[in-house]
């Protein structure tokens, strides 16, 4: 459950972002989340 949750906010934010230095940009901030929803 917790591999879809991150593949699909992953795949959101790729489709949502327009440059290499914002993809890294969202995927940290995908990552934080996806680890506070997790309680990491």
């Amino acid at each position: 459950m917790t591999k879809t949750a991150l593949l699909l906010v992953l795949l959101a934010t790729l489709a949502a972002c327009n440059t290499v230095a914002g993809v890294g940009q969202d995927i940290t901030g995908a990552a934080h989340k996806v680890g506070n929803m997790v309680g990491g």
